[in-house]
């Protein structure tokens, strides 16, 4: 009887070793006697121990954070940037079989595309076209780790670092483009004033009246400062016109 229970424990034991239960994010690479027969799940598997070895594949999205790199851009800018990569297993069979550590390599992959990419771009592209960067990076590692069954879904560049001496001298070119520009507003005001003012002399010029009322105009706003005394010379064209009506009555 002793005997008899024995077996049964053992015959449990062995039933609940052979059983593996995957979940829906999961899928087990199966191998008997070290030769892949297939992939398994998600659900209930057996799995005969001693003969059959199953490894487990997780599908879900992993967040790779790239460590910092350093890199030096087409115009000779040292910088560090780090990054963060986005992928997932598509093809459980190529993650296992084709690639010793999916992980480590698509680490590295990722560290050596980062250096490559932004090396061929200057300084002020790295800044202002982060978006385009990120593109490219992702584009390279997607096709480079489809023989191993990866997926990168996105590439974000997080940091770029500099050293403070670039720093100073970004935001001296920062102000100096915007001395550069206030200049140039200011010159093209001094411009439209000048076309303005040129065009109200040319039509004041033509019509003597308006010229006439234009400068009593400017005596009655001087004469409103009476701290002063004021010298000031007749036109000669005014005096004319007065003196026309003089001898016209």
């Amino acid at each position: 009887m002793p005997f008899v229970i024995f077996i049964v424990v053992l015959t449990v034991l062995a039933l609940f070793a052979c059983i593996k239960v995957l979940k829906e994010y999961e899928r087990g690479v199966m191998f008997t006697l070290g030769r892949f027969t297939g992939v398994k799940g998600p659900g209930l598997i057996l799995v005969v121990p001693g003969l059959q070895q199953v490894i487990r594949v997780d599908l879900r999205v992993i967040v790779l954070d790239v460590p910092s790199q350093d890199v030096i851009s087409r115009d000779n800018v040292s910088v560090k940037v780090n990054a963060v990569v986005y992928f997932r297993i598509v093809d459980p069979e190529k993650a296992v079989i084709q690639v010793a550590n999916v992980f480590e390599a698509t680490s590295q992959l990722a560290q050596t595309t980062l250096r490559s990419v932004l090396g061929q771009h200057e300084l002020d592209e790295m800044l202002a076209e982060r978006d385009k960067m990120n593109a490219d990076i992702q584009k390279i590692l997607d096709r480079q780790t489809d023989a191993w069954g990866i997926k990168v879904s996105n590439v974000e560049i997080k940091h770029i670092d500099l050293n403070e001496n670039m720093v100073r001298a970004i935001a001296a070119q920062a102000e100096a483009e915007r001395a550069r520009r206030a200049k140039v507003i200011h010159a093209e005001g001094e411009k439209q004033a000048s076309e303005m003012l040129a065009e109200a002399a040319q039509m004041l010029g033509s019509q003597k009246q308006a010229l006439q009322l234009r400068y009593l105009q400017t005596l009655t706003e001087i004469a409103k400062d009476r701290t002063n005394t004021i010298v000031f010379p007749v036109p000669m064209d005014l005096l004319e016109s007065f003196l026309d009506r003089g001898r016209g009555s």
